[in-house]
């Protein structure tokens, strides 16, 4: 057996996410031309306008992490642009069975929104040079946070839409300030947790094998617990409420390991449930549709939920095509109900491909969250992940049935600017995490061999063949 030295440098893999980035965009562009085919039976005039647009907004976002974060995660950015662009094709086959085409479209306006959005996480993977500046802005991203959530409550500013007071209107703009809360609560929750971390992980008493926190610990998931609930009765938003205590329930136990931080969490979540259940009727509303969505006393109320379970059931294992279906005979089928329209018309094998891409997405925040030296990055990476996986469960579970409907946006693929604005900030905080990771250390230099006392060392990988 021989062996030898050798100093291995990781490849950034950057022609791989061009190679994946360029698949991408063919497949959005061969679904958009389907799409064209099965409803008009002619291919897309504005094929060139739509491809060119996406195809020059990947590569400018490829070339930014070339030049800022070359060592990033060749993977996100694919899956990004693939869920983006299948996104906009079934609003684009929305706006076709409603008579809409163009630029006034909302494809049209959903692919402005597309533009902006990767304009923005370009500009964060540029200005923010290292993840862990945010750390010095634990308790201003608390505030801003808080803000944010807060603002929609603002009389003349917040606007109720459909029973959720969860948007501000600024003259003809709307926006959904929850959207990028989740990222600047996430950045607080990361920031917190790796400072307190020990108190809360070693101090306790331990009760029926569980150990629990003493109660001048409980402070932090008490102040998380109030805000859900403010979130839950003030602006009627059941998703959001979820999204924000789950999310820091699932951090907390990652930075402490204690399961009794789980328990505790989901039957203060469960006992506030039940409670809000007793107290409001949009809460019961939610609840009888989940129960008996088809049922008179529901069918009066709303039917979404039955007429999108009975496309999915239209659609098979392999869809009616795309064009091919009737998704738009639910309501908000670009929206909140884009899962089941794919479901129609890709059928039960297209739906699970779309879950695999966000399957691997999570994967990789999580690959990353192993990967980087530091404890702030190594929550941030999991607690935006795990907020991705999070929503994904609460979208796709209220569409299927398996929970309450909660109104929140399938990530990257649901119609709003808020929303897409927020995922793809998101991924470029991923991005430059994962570049941190991933890139070498930078060796130190070798003492002198004769220099008395010598304690540093290059640290060197042997290759054994």
């Amino acid at each position: 057996m021989t062996t030898t030295v050798a100093t291995l440098v990781p490849r950034t893999r950057r022609n791989v996410e061009l190679l994946l980035l360029l698949v991408a965009v063919g497949l959005v562009l061969l679904a958009w031309v389907n799409v064209d085919l099965g409803v008009r039976e002619t291919v897309p005039a504005q094929l060139l306008t739509v491809g060119g647009g996406l195809l020059g907004l990947s590569l400018a976002f490829h070339l930014v992490i070339r030049w800022k974060a070359s060592y990033a995660d060749p993977v996100l950015l694919p899956i990004a642009t693939l869920l983006n662009g299948f996104g906009l094709v079934m609003i684009h086959r929305i706006d076709l069975a409603g008579g809409r085409d163009g630029l006034d479209s909302n494809a049209g306006k959903q692919l402005v929104w597309t533009a902006l959005s990767v304009v923005i996480a370009a500009t964060v993977v540029v200005v923010l040079r290292d993840h862990r500046l945010l750390q010095r802005k634990t308790f201003t991203a608390m505030a801003l946070g808080l803000v944010l959530l807060l603002l929609p409550l603002v009389p003349f500013l917040g606007t109720e839409i459909y029973g959720s007071r969860i948007w501000i209107r600024l003259g003809p703009l709307s926006f959904q300030p929850g959207e990028i809360a989740k990222l600047t609560i996430t950045v607080f929750f990361a920031g917190y947790l790796v400072q307190a971390r020990d108190v809360l992980s070693l101090a306790g008493r331990k009760v029926l094998g569980f150990t629990f926190p003493r109660m001048r610990d409980l402070g932090p998931i008490l102040v998380a617990w109030v805000v859900s609930i403010l979130v839950l009765v003030a602006e009627k938003d059941l998703g959001s409420s979820l999204l924000f205590f789950g999310l820091f329930v699932g951090m907390l136990y990652i930075a402490t390991e204690r399961t009794s931080w789980v328990v505790l969490g989901l039957l203060m979540f469960a006992g506030s449930a039940y409670v809000a259940y007793l107290l409001f009727g949009h809460v019961q509303e939610r609840v009888m549709l989940w129960l008996d969505p088809f049922s008179a006393s529901s069918l009066a109320v709303s039917d979404q939920i039955a007429k999108g379970l009975m496309g999915m059931a239209a659609g098979g294992l392999f869809g009616t095509g795309l064009g091919q279906g009737r998704p738009w005979l639910v309501a908000f089928a670009d929206s909140d109900f884009i899962f089941p329209s794919f479901g129609e018309e890709l059928g039960l094998f297209g739906v699970f491909a779309l879950l695999a891409l966000y399957a691997i997405f999570v994967e990789r925040g999580l690959r990353t969250a192993l990967g980087v030296r530091d404890g702030f990055g190594k929550l941030l990476a999991f607690g935006l992940s795990f907020s991705v996986a999070l929503q994904c469960f609460v979208v796709i579970g209220g569409v299927t049935r398996v929970i309450p409907l909660t109104g929140l946006t399938t990530p990257f693929m649901s119609q709003g600017g808020s929303s897409l604005l927020a995922n793809w900030t998101l991924m470029a905080l991923l991005l430059r995490i994962s570049d941190q990771a991933r890139r070498p250390v930078p060796e130190a230099k070798p003492l002198p061999r004769d220099e008395p006392g010598r304690v540093g060392e290059n640290t060197e990988v042997v290759r054994v063949r």
